[in-house]
């Protein structure tokens, strides 16, 4: 092994770097740390791919030319080609290696691999690092930065055990833990309170682990806190960072800093926290009926919350509220969940002086109402938050006052108490996939501490954004270790009861396994996780790792959202645009039975669109078997859905079935675009709870959007993730949908040439389209019969594939079908209830008839609820009568064999 070093130059760098880190930890925590300069484009194509092995994909070696591994402490180096390397303090010759190449590395190019031996390789990490193709003479021919991550797994496996990460107070000391490897120091900075001098503590570093530490006497809660962190970042050289900690439970207003707090202690918990009772009333996944609300939508138009709490978590508290008494009604009905979106510390909302724009009272179809809230959307008080900064901390802008840290963690708790006092159950929308910022971004947290080591690269070391943001690798060891104790603590200090998890096709499949292993045994009992399993990216069809994707999470147990019967419903795919918006119908909204003015749609369509619904209903299991359109009979895995299999779920809990969530247009908006202009407004609601019937009679998960139940509308936003308040609102007196309240936001909804908002401009103008209060109440009333029918009927819910394929089969499925009446028949023999029960769904804008002469002799009755329902139609007109089930136009019956 050859190793070189400049000796002067590394002395002499050695004595300033002293110098500086005495100082520092004087006076360098209330010192200006300096922002890092412009970022260097410097390409990280090598890898290293454990402790000792690096890899260079495309170099490629010919005879006398080495390749060198340069350091530099100062992060100094310069590798220019046709001159020597300069700047360094050290460098490595390496010799070629024989190791495989290990699986998780299967992505990579071809190239060669080399053993680095005979140092410290802890001590070259936290250092800058240039692997360097050179000529016998020394001069360069090519240099790489090298990705890290293979290293710091290999070197920190000890790091996965450590429990302590964060700050812990107790009365004799307080204990601060960060887990730094590749810095070279690491001071603690700490305020005794919001206007104090900052106190700056020494950490040590513990080889083993890579943990910085600092025990302090007493107990330090309350104090508020950042780490000093001087470290090598790939893009910026050697740099100091002021940063809060990924593992912080509490935060200053705007996450300027962490808060020391013990989450068990009595400050911290509301009045019976400890005693008060959980929702108990989900025993399998399939049981789970889930409503999808985000926390401000819930309340920040709602006149019967006192002021102060409209938006916040404390409104779910107001328990004589509108949106409460809708809240409590669902839940009476058969609603078992509500899941939250993102709640956890966001980076896209100001916490104090947020903005709220002065809409203008325009047309319906103006572009003013947009442009106003477009203006300041950047400092208003919205957006979904899927913009993660600190994973463990309640987001403060919900909150009454974010200035007091523990308001939002007690108000959190209270949130929950009172849904759970309710009788719901909480969820979570959970965001690990991505981060709000990395690099030197002031909100990056994680890439400041670590540089290169949380977030997924390309192969030229460059952060992966597929997801829209910032990547992270959840495949690495310390960023599945965050994300599976953040998940913990929500179900441990927060009593979450499930999760959803966003993209979670971009995670490993084992991960979420260890996830759920480790959830369940924190919360003493089964916390269903369900996530989005697209399958699409850098991570796509297991190029990195076995992916948490719908066609990869078959048998685990964790629920994955089914585009099958989604896209099937309500026409067309998700991003689609101009004339396609309006002329790819789907089954709900008139394919081939009623064209719109674009439609061209033949009637073989028709009938795969309505096997595809079949599909849903049988919970998209990939062993059931399905007699199609074309006669013949298939499993669901053996049936396409574009270039996928049809079924994909082992068991029921493995599938969501939805046909709205918060993504994309609401579905009152689709069908707007997608059914003909001169439908009447009581079809459109009908149509609407059609496709509420679709997700209630299907087996598995059950997933409604939040005013899904009251026609939701977003005046056709189509990604209303930051359009503000006014195109997210919600009424809760059920007067308007909002329908028809101005164009929605220009930047994801003018399309090509316009040709969408044009679309929009022709239907928002249309008086006829919006509903009434009658039309609303109806839909609200109805929809809360599907859930009751749900809920009181096991049958539409059954826990196993093995029950689902003895007892779900579907009449008049096959060649000569009625693709517009879907039956679906599910015996009931053996299971104590119902000996059978037919739901039946009818899309025709006409009554249809379903003859079954095998049932001429059972004495089927349309189901007690619908008996006494809300849909005078359905009571007056569904019927059966000697093996025929009568079923009026776009309604959806239900029939029970006792």
């Amino acid at each position: 092994m050859t190793y070189r070093v400049a000796p002067a130059f590394a002395l002499l760098l050695g004595l300033l770097v002293l110098a500086g880190a005495a100082r520092a930890g004087v006076d360098g925590c209330d010192a200006d740390v300096p922002p890092p300069g412009p970022a260097a484009k410097v390409p990280s194509e090598a890898y290293w791919l454990d402790a000792r092995t690096v890899q260079w994909p495309g170099l490629k070696l010919q005879a006398g030319e080495r390749v060198w591994l340069h350091h530099a402490k100062g992060a100094g180096l310069r590798a220019v080609p046709g001159e020597a390397v300069a700047g360094g303090e050290g460098a490595v010759a390496l010799v070629p290696s024989e190791a495989a190449l290990p699986a998780r590395w299967r992505f990579i190019g071809d190239g060669p691999r080399f053993a680095v031996a005979g140092v410290d390789v802890a001590a070259l990490l936290r250092e800058q690092l240039l692997l360097v193709h050179e000529a016998a003479d020394g001069r360069v021919i090519a240099s790489t930065g090298l990705q890290l991550p293979g290293a710091l797994d290999d070197l920190y496996a000890a790091a996965e055990r450590v429990d302590d990460l964060g700050a812990h107070p107790s009365r004799k000391q307080t204990r601060f833990a960060v887990w730094a490897p590749t810095a070279q120091r690491v001071v603690l900075c700490r305020h005794a309170d919001a206007t104090s001098p900052a106190i700056a503590d020494a950490m040590r570093l513990d080889a083993a682990t890579g943990v910085w530490r600092a025990e302090l006497p007493g107990d330090l809660s309350g104090q508020s806190y950042r780490y000093l962190v001087d470290v090598v970042a790939p893009t910026h050289g050697r740099v100091r960072n002021l940063v809060t900690d990924p593992y912080s439970v509490a935060l200053t207003a705007d996450s300027q800093r962490s808060v020391v707090a013990d989450l068990t202690s009595p400050a911290l918990k509301p009045s019976g926290w400890d005693t008060a009772p959980r929702a108990r009333r989900v025993k399998a996944a399939t049981d789970q009926v889930i409503y999808e609300l985000h926390v401000r939508d819930f309340s920040i138009g709602d006149t019967t919350v006192r002021p102060a709490w409209r938006g916040k978590y404390l409104a779910f508290t107001e328990g004589a509220s509108n949106g409460m008494k809708h809240l409590k009604a669902l839940a009476r009905a058969g609603l078992t969940d509500v899941h939250l979106l993102p709640v956890f510390d966001l980076a896209s909302v100001p916490e104090r002086g947020c903005k709220t724009p002065a809409v203008p009272s325009a047309a319906a179809d103006s572009d003013a109402q947009q442009a106003a809230v477009m203006a300041v959307a950047a400092q208003d008080c919205f957006n979904w938050g899927y913009d993660p900064w600190h994973f463990n901390v309640p987001e403060g802008s919900y909150a009454s006052d974010a200035d007091v840290p523990r308001a939002r963690i007690v108000e959190f708790r209270r949130m929950v108490m009172a849904l759970h006092a309710a009788g719901l159950r909480v969820g979570m929308d959970m965001v690990y996939n991505h981060m709000a910022a990395a690099g030197q971004h002031p909100k990056s947290v994680l890439d400041r501490l670590v540089p290169g080591y949380y977030h997924r690269l390309d192969a030229k070391g460059e952060i992966e954004r597929s997801t829209c943001c910032d990547n992270t690798a959840t495949e690495h060891r310390m960023m599945a270790k965050l994300m599976i104790d953040s998940a913990a603590l929500w179900v441990r200090e927060y009593r979450i009861d499930s999760m959803r998890f966003d993209l979670m096709g971009h995670q490993p499949r084992e991960a979420m396994e260890r996830l759920q292993a480790r959830v369940n045994a924190a919360a003493g009992r089964p916390v269903q996780l369900l996530g989005e399993g697209w399958n699409f990216g850098e991570v796509a069809d297991g190029a990195r790792f076995v992916q948490a994707s719908q066609l990869s999470l078959n048998g685990s147990g964790i629920g994955a959202f089914s585009d099958r019967g989604r896209d099937a419903a309500r026409g067309g795919s998700a991003g689609e645009g101009g004339d396609d918006s309006v002329r790819r119908q789907g089954w709900l909204n008139g394919l081939a039975y009623a064209p719109n003015a674009l439609a061209d749609a033949q009637p073989e369509a028709l009938l795969a669109a309505a096997d595809m619904i079949r599909v849903g209903l049988a919970g998209s299991l990939r062993a059931y078997e399905l007699t199609t359109w074309r006669g013949e009979k298939q499993r669901l895995e053996q049936i396409a859905y574009g270039d996928q299999p049809a079924g994909f779920a082992s068991e029921p809990g493995e599938v969501v079935n939805y046909v709205e969530n918060h993504d994309n247009q609401t579905l009152f908006d689709v069908n707007a675009l997608k059914l003909p202009l001169a439908t009447s407004r009581e079809d459109r609601a009908r149509v609407q709870m059609l496709g509420a019937a679709l997700v209630a009679f299907s087996q598995g998960i059950a997933y409604f959007h939040a005013g899904q139940d009251i026609l939701r509308s977003k005046s056709m936003d189509r990604n209303s993730y930051d359009s503000g308040d006014w195109f997210n609102r919600l009424d809760w007196t059920y007067q308007t949908n909002h329908f028809g309240t101005g164009l929605p936001p220009k930047q994801d909804n003018f399309g090509k040439d316009g040709r969408d908002w044009a679309l929009a401009r022709e239907r928002l103008a249309d008086g006829a389209i919006a509903p009434g209060p009658a039309e609303i109440a109806w839909a609200r009333d109805v929809f809360r019969n599907l859930l009751k029918i749900r809920a009181s009927t096991p049958l539409l819910r059954l826990a196993s594939a093995a029950e689902i394929r003895k007892r779900v089969s579907f009449p008049d499925s096959g060649a000569g079908q009625n693709p517009v009446l879907v039956a679906t028949r599910i015996d009931g023999r053996g299971l104590g209830g119902h000996r059978a029960l037919m739901t039946l769904i009818n899309v025709a804008a006409t009554a249809q008839v379903l003859a079954l002469p095998q049932e001429a002799t059972g004495n089927w009755r349309l189901h007690p609820v619908q008996r006494r329902g809300a849909d005078a139609r359905v009571k007056r007109e569904a019927r059966f009568q000697a093996g025929r089930f009568e079923v009026p136009a776009r309604s959806a019956a239900v029939f029970v064999l006792d």
